[in-house]
């Protein structure tokens, strides 16, 4: 017996590791030292921060991977991750350094990996950090064949001075809602088992427009860091931001206020993109749990004072990004567990 018939191919790990060594490199920023092949990824921090805090984050894709591998999504599961991971990060203002990625297959497929990493490096590319390194396990008998999963992690830095972390905000500040790009990464587990009640597949269409159903499950999460980036280079006085992921607004956006405020939101402030009703028609969602479950079509929330709402929505749509006012802080008057106004109970 020898390892390759017990399952990992040692040469097939060599080759892909060749592979994707031109997409991994062309992420590297000018602070990374050496290149691929270490045991450990090297990379100096920026200079000029006096006080520098580094910001660290981990996630994965979760069962998004079932479909997206049932449909040979490979490369747009790669920018999820780094969405997952770098949309968290930035909500203190910090500046993406590095990113880091763990891959688990029962049985390496070089193509099926190669276009993960490939989309790794897109995203990385993206939010302007390095991909410093990463790990792929071959564990057959663990995982069924052909089948992969992925955890991303990823290390931002920030300003003592400039860090973002809720203490600014106060009652009057306005809540700005950036649109998603659809159910981004989380909620699939319930998104699953619709599909399956509907019997819904490649060929399944919803809507005026017909749009395909597991293209538009299967649309890569947005990745907010450069709009963040351009907004505070542009001065904007951002006091607190919140990614929504899974628990949606009303699990996600309490997290950015402090203590004695509450978010009072106004469900009927931006148009609900008909995937998200189809879910819930498809599911027979109650609308408690579709809130608490998917984005609704608010990826990324910021909240800032009123008198800077004109100029940041101009900046948002000047970088690609649709946006709403759908809120604002106010005092907090009821009891802590519950915190978002205007929302089903």
């Amino acid at each position: 017996m020898d390892y390759r018939s017990a399952g990992v191919d040692v040469e097939a790990g060599r080759a892909f590791v060749d592979r994707i060594r031109t997409s991994v490199e062309a992420t590297h920023r000018p602070e990374v030292v050496g290149g691929l092949g270490g045991f450990g990824g090297l990379i100096r921090l920026p200079e000029g921060l006096r006080k520098p805090l580094l910001v660290s984050g981990t996630d994965g894709v979760g069962t998004k991977l079932e479909l997206a591998q049932e449909h040979n999504s490979h490369h747009n599961v790669g920018l999820d991750l780094v969405a997952m991971c770098v949309n968290d990060v930035i909500t203190s203002g910090a500046e993406p350094l590095f990113f880091l990625d763990y891959m688990a297959t029962g049985a390496l497929s070089p193509d099926a990996m190669a276009e993960v990493v490939e989309g790794i490096a897109d995203g990385c590319r993206q939010s302007g950090c390095a991909l410093l390194g990463g790990e792929t396990a071959e564990m057959p008998g663990f995982y069924p064949q052909g089948r992969y999963d992925l955890a991303g992690f990823c290390v931002a830095v920030v300003e003592e001075d400039n860090l973002i972390d809720g203490h600014r905000v106060q009652a009057g500040d306005s809540i700005l809602g950036i649109a998603s790009s659809g159910v981004h990464s989380n909620g699939f587990s319930l998104v699953r088992k619709i599909l399956e009640r509907c019997d819904a597949g490649a060929v399944s269409r919803f809507g005026p427009e017909q749009t395909g159903v597991i293209d538009a499950l299967l649309k890569p999460t947005h990745l907010y860091g450069s709009l963040i980036r351009t907004l505070l280079a542009a001065g904007t006085p951002i006091h607190a931001m919140a990614h929504i992921t899974g628990g949606g607004i009303p699990e996600n956006l309490p997290r950015a206020l402090p203590e004695g405020l509450r978010a009072s939101v106004d469900q009927n402030s931006w148009p609900r993109p008909e995937l998200f009703n189809w879910l819930k028609t498809q599911g027979d969602l109650q609308e408690r749990d579709l809130w608490h479950t998917f984005n609704l079509g608010i990826g990324y929330c910021l909240i800032l004072p009123e008198s800077e709402v004109a100029g940041t929505r101009t900046l948002c749509k000047d970088s690609g990004f649709e946006s709403w006012v759908i809120g604002q802080v106010i005092p907090a008057t009821g009891p802590q567990e519950a915190p978002v106004l205007g929302l089903p109970a």
